[in-house]
């Protein structure tokens, strides 16, 4: 039974729970972190951003579903600021009245006196008043979260999971299709099977509704909201594994910004194709090469290296890894196809290798992982290597041109590792020794030839 003293404080103040403990950051980091996100930077560098940790920001994003919750960078001026609370907290503990921290601050007694009452740190008699604790009580009571729409309506519910999640039927009203794998939080399963539903996305849902209801202005919804009820945890409206039911099947919503990149983290400013040396340009002086892969069957692939000036090409062999077909794909495993980041480099470098040194200028790649150890290459070489923009063939034409020569005998859909080192040599000889109307009809194997001559004088072997 409540004593005198704590009476007084419940009729002083009212009756208040425990709201919890305060929050490791205030709402300006939230605001910072969200606007660090949307540029398309990763949670890890969105957290630095906001100054808070890893595991901080990971959970707000998780929390939030990937949806950004449009935090106003501002707060309107009616409100006390973080630094007002901190001055407020400083004159206090220095003695001052209520009325002359109003006066000093320039806000009404009245705000003032709400402030250290509401805000205070402590639920007892004597009010001690701090800084983070008021903030964080600010924060806390300006939630005021909308009802969801789905929540309220019953039938909009209905209507919208059974367009998600509706069963797939054959003529006779039997369900088909795989059960799919349980709900664990994560992405749909990579090469494996989903549950077989409906699967109508939100926009479908949002402007099916209309015809299906046209004089019933409750059945209405847009498909924001209904992805916002699937991703934002604690909207209550549908069951967080409908998000399966999308074509996605993501767990989480991916910023705009960030899903329009690519994991070229291996191409650094130094090595972009702005970068490599003018002369490769106007294609005066040989030794500049363009480089790619042919795929084939069963991620089978072949390299190709092209002179820009000469047109010279090598073939590069890249026969399958032991233990290819017999141990199984695990992610992040060891790559037995033949082109893996380690493999690749090797095998180019035993192949450019072959040529004189003044052949060796400059290399210029797609954005492809295969070269992610260019570094490495560069130091076995000594040839620099560069990465052409994205989605941007034209800037190694000559390669492209090269690899559609290639494909009367590596077709599409071939298996390519069945053919051994011998014989894509010799088809690179074949081309080797076509005649070729940009060189005056003379044959890639002729023109560098006459490269080396002029470099070394008479004498010198063929390279074809």
């Amino acid at each position: 039974m409540a004593g005198p003293k704590q009476r007084r404080v419940r009729e002083y103040r009212g009756q208040m729970p425990s709201p919890g403990r305060p929050s490791v950051a205030w709402r300006e980091d939230r605001v910072r972190f969200w606007a660090a996100i949307a540029t398309g930077v990763l949670t890890d560098d969105a957290s630095q951003a906001a100054g808070v940790s890893a595991p901080v920001g990971y959970r707000w994003f998780r929390h939030a579903g990937g949806v950004n919750p449009q935090l106003s960078t501002t707060v309107s001026g009616r409100y006390l600021s973080f630094v007002e609370r901190e001055n407020i907290a400083l004159l206090r503990a220095q003695g001052h009245g209520v009325r002359e921290i109003a006066r000093r601050l320039g806000r009404d007694a009245s705000t003032i006196s709400r402030e250290l009452r509401r805000n205070a740190s402590t639920r007892t008699y004597d009010l001690d008043y701090k800084t983070s604790t008021a903030q964080w009580h600010c924060e806390r009571r300006a939630k005021r979260p909308k009802v969801a729409k789905l929540v309220v309506n019953e039938q909009l519910r209905d209507y919208v999971q059974r367009r998600l999640s509706g069963e797939v039927r054959d003529g006779g009203g039997t369900v088909i299709g795989p059960d799919g794998p349980a709900w664990k939080g994560r992405n749909k399963p990579h090469r494996g099977d989903r549950a077989w539903v409906r699967a109508w996305s939100p926009e479908q849902i949002a402007k099916r509704l209309p015809m299906d209801f046209p004089d019933d202005e409750s059945m209405r919804i847009s498909h924001e909201a209904i992805y916002q009820a699937l991703y934002v945890e604690g909207r209550g409206a549908l069951k967080r594994e409908l998000v399966a039911c999308l074509r996605t099947g993501r767990a989480l919503r991916v910023p705009r910004a960030r899903s329009r990149q690519k994991a070229w983290a291996h191409v650094t400013p130094d090595v972009l194709i702005t970068e490599r040396p003018a002369e490769a340009d106007d294609r005066a002086v040989p030794g500049h090469w363009e480089g790619d892969l042919v795929i084939g069957l069963q991620r089978s692939a072949i390299g190709t290296l092209v002179e820009r000036t000469t047109r010279f090409t090598m073939l590069v062999h890249l026969p399958r890894e032991q233990g290819w077909g017999v141990i199984p794909r695990t992610k992040n495993g060891p790559a037995l196809a033949g082109y893996g980041a380690i493999t690749m480099a090797d095998a180019l470098a035993k192949t450019i290798t072959m040529l004189p040194e003044q052949l060796r200028r400059s290399l210029t790649w797609d954005r492809g992982k295969e070269l992610s150890t260019h570094a490495r290459f560069t130091v076995q070489t000594g040839l620099p290597v560069y990465f052409a923009d994205p989605h941007s063939p034209w800037q190694r034409g000559t390669n492209e041109n090269t690899n559609g020569l290639l494909r009367q005998y590596f077709p599409k859909g071939t298996d390519l590792s069945r053919w051994s080192a011998e014989d894509i040599a010799a088809v690179a000889a074949t081309l080797n020794s076509r005649p070729r109307k940009t060189l005056g009809w003379k044959t890639p194997a002729e023109a560098l030839e006459d490269h080396l001559q002029s470099i070394h004088g008479t004498g010198v072997a063929s390279t074809d």
